[in-house]
């Protein structure tokens, strides 16, 4: 009996050995596919695994990067403009200094209008286009070409109107692309064909219009605008020596055309007075004699 008990007891233990084999194989199996260190919760319905949330971070760090740049962009979207009056000695020295100082801070001179004539006020205006960073760096280096008169700044923030115009533009873009999916598909009628056509056409149009405002916001806001006018002090005395005796003859001249312009004009009322009372006159001396002549018959 012992033996068979033995040998019952040994075909037991195999038996169960053999069951628990597979149970642990599939635990194993269940445990490798819903490891919980997969999982980024813990016991959370809903949670997501380690392997997809590298992806995921990456993507939203992406997103955030694309959103960042766009708000530091329209932040710095200021275009500054701004006029300084300035008196100097020497006009041509002045010009010179200024151009000196746009090519210190890393512009350029746009524009330059002089007037160097004698007999105006020698004058020059010159539009200095500076880099924005550098604009405060400009102003500061009018103090030494001259007397500063007068300045004045204007900042105009165009920052949502830059963000408007890219929204705009990516949105015109979207839609472009759909209406090149739909010709390249070649399905529907002629008539719809056409139609799509000419809305691309008009998609592109709007697409070039923002192109175009934002290359503009853009320059302006990355180069700021200085008028600067520069002008010689105005002189007391607008003549030399010669030129003021000269002036004198010349309005004593004048004076004498119009006191003689005066005498004419007065002839219209003095001749016929004149007349009146020369007839008045004979007319009572005339009278006078009668008396006389009647006493002498």
């Amino acid at each position: 009996m012992r033996p068979i008990a033995n040998a019952l007891l040994i075909a037991a233990l195999t038996l169960v050995g053999c069951t628990a084999t597979p149970q642990r194989a599939a635990d194993a199996v269940r445990e490798d596919r819903f490891d919980p260190k997969d999982y980024s919760g813990t016991g959370v319905e809903g949670a997501v695994p380690t392997s997809l949330a590298a992806p995921m971070a990456a993507h939203q760090r992406a997103a955030t990067a694309v959103a960042f740049p766009r708000a530091s962009i329209a932040a710095s979207m200021v275009i500054r403009t701004g006029q300084a009056t300035i008196e100097v000695d020497s006009l041509e020295r002045a010009v010179a200094q200024v151009r000196l100082l746009a090519t210190r801070v890393g512009g350029y001179v746009a524009n330059t209008v002089m007037q160097t004539g004698r007999s105006d006020l020698r004058s020059a205006s010159l539009e200095v286009k500076i880099p924005a960073e550098r604009f405060d760096e400009g102003l500061n280096g009018l103090a030494p070409i001259g007397k500063l008169e007068s300045v004045n700044v204007i900042a105009e923030d165009v920052g949502e109107e830059f963000t408007d115009v890219t929204a705009r533009m990516e949105n015109s873009r979207r839609l472009e692309s759909r209406l090149i999916d739909l010709l390249a598909r070649g399905t529907g009628k002629l008539k719809d064909v056409l139609e799509v056509e000419q809305q691309l056409a008009r998609v592109r149009e709007e697409i070039e219009r923002t192109e175009g405002r934002l290359r503009y916001l853009r320059a302006h806001a990355a180069l700021s605008t200085l008028t600067i006018s520069i002008h010689e002090p105005i002189p007391v005395v607008g003549h030399a020596g010669s030129s003021v005796i000269g002036e004198a003859f010349k309005q004593a001249w004048r004076n004498f055309v119009a006191l003689v312009a005066a005498c004419i004009r007065g002839l219209g009322i003095v001749i016929p007075l004149g007349v009146l009372v020369t007839a008045a006159w004979l007319g009572a001396k005339r009278l006078s004699l009668l008396p006389s002549r009647s006493v002498g018959r």
